[in-house]
C-alpha cells in the first residue's frame, strides 16, 4: 500500500495541496479533504481509499466552481448542471456536489423559480406564457412552474397589462384605434397575456377619436399614402388604392372620402 511522502501547499492557491505517494506526485486535493481523511506524511492509505479522497475532492472542485457561479445570481439547479458539465465534470461528481448545495442552502429551485417570476412581472411585466418559457429554459419542473405562476393572479396580471397598455396607447396618439388595438394586442400577446387579460386590458380605455383627430390623423397617414401610389397611378385608380389603404389601416368611410376629395381638389389647384 502506498505511503505518503510529502503534502506541499500549492504556491497559487494556499487551500490546495500536493500529495505524493512513496516519493512521487499523486494528485492535489483540497485543504478540507486534507483535513477530512486525516492525512499526514508517513500514513498509509488503501486503495479504495485514494479512490475515495480523489472523488471528494473533485466533488470540492465542482462545489467551489458552482459556489463561484452562483456567487452572480441565483441559479437554477439546471443551470448549475450544465455549468459543471461544461467543466467536464463527471454525472457522479456533479450529483454530489447538487446535494451539498442544497444541504448548505446555496440552491433552491423553488426559490430560485419565485424570484425570477417576481422579476420579470417587475422589470419586464411579463404575463404567464412567457415566464413560463423562460422557467423552461432554466430547467424548472412543471409541476414547480406551475405552483408558483398559480400566485400570479388575474387582478395582478390586467394590472400590469393595463400599465403596458397605457404606455403603448400615449405613445401611438398618430394612430387609428385599430392601428391602436392592434399594437396594444401584439404587445401583449408577445409578452404572454391570454386573450381575456388583453380585452380586458383594453376595456380600460377608449380609444374612440374625435372629429379633429381624425383629420389630423388621416392628414399625417394618409399624405404618405397618397405619395405612394400617386407616382404611379391617377384617377379612379389611385382612388381605389387610397382608399383601400386608408380602410385596412381603420379609418371610418367618411374620413376616406373627405380626405380624398381634399387632396384631388389640391391637386387641382396644381
Amino acid at each position: 500500500m502506498p505511503v505518503i511522502t510529502k503534502i506541499a501547499r500549492q504556491k497559487n492557491n494556499n487551500e490546495r495541496y500536493n500529495l505524493y505517494l512513496d516519493e512521487k506526485y499523486a494528485f492535489s486535493l483540497d485543504e478540507a479533504v486534507l483535513i477530512k481523511y486525516q492525512l499526514s506524511k508517513g500514513k498509509v492509505i488503501e486503495e479504495f481509499t485514494l479512490d475515495e479522497i480523489v472523488f471528494d475532492d473533485e466533488v470540492r472542485k465542482a462545489f467551489n466552481k458552482a459556489i463561484n457561479f452562483l456567487s452572480y445570481r441565483m441559479r437554477s439547479e439546471h443551470e448549475v448542471k450544465q455549468k459543471l458539465l461544461q467543466n467536464e465534470f463527471g454525472e457522479a461528481v456533479i450529483l454530489e456536489a447538487i446535494r451539498k448545495l442544497y444541504e448548505f442552502g446555496f440552491l433552491n429551485d423553488e426559490s430560485f423559480t419565485k424570484a425570477l417570476v417576481e422579476t420579470q412581472k417587475r422589470n419586464s411585466k411579463k404575463g404567464p406564457t412567457a415566464i413560463r418559457q423562460e422557467l423552461k429554459k432554466k430547467g424548472i419542473e412543471k409541476d414547480l412552474q406551475e405552483k408558483v405562476l398559480g400566485d400570479y393572479s388575474e387582478e395582478e396580471q390586467v394590472g400590469i397589462a393595463v400599465t403596458l397598455a397605457e404606455k403603448i396607447i400615449k405613445q401611438s396618439q398618430d394612430k387609428t384605434p385599430r392601428q391602436i388595438k392592434q399594437k396594444v394586442q401584439d404587445t401583449l400577446q408577445r409578452k404572454g397575456y391570454n386573450f381575456t387579460i388583453i380585452s380586458q386590458a383594453l376595456s380600460a380605455f377608449e380609444l374612440e377619436k374625435n372629429e379633429e383627430e381624425w383629420i389630423e390623423i388621416i392628414a399625417t397617414q394618409g399624405d404618405k399614402i397618397w405619395r405612394k401610389y400617386a407616382s404611379k397611378y391617377n384617377g379612379n385608380d389611385l382612388r381605389r388604392r387610397v382608399k383601400q389603404a386608408l380602410y385596412q389601416k381603420g379609418f371610418p368611410a367618411e374620413q376616406i372620402d373627405l380626405y380624398i376629395e381634399k387632396k384631388e381638389l389640391e391637386d387641382q389647384d396644381e
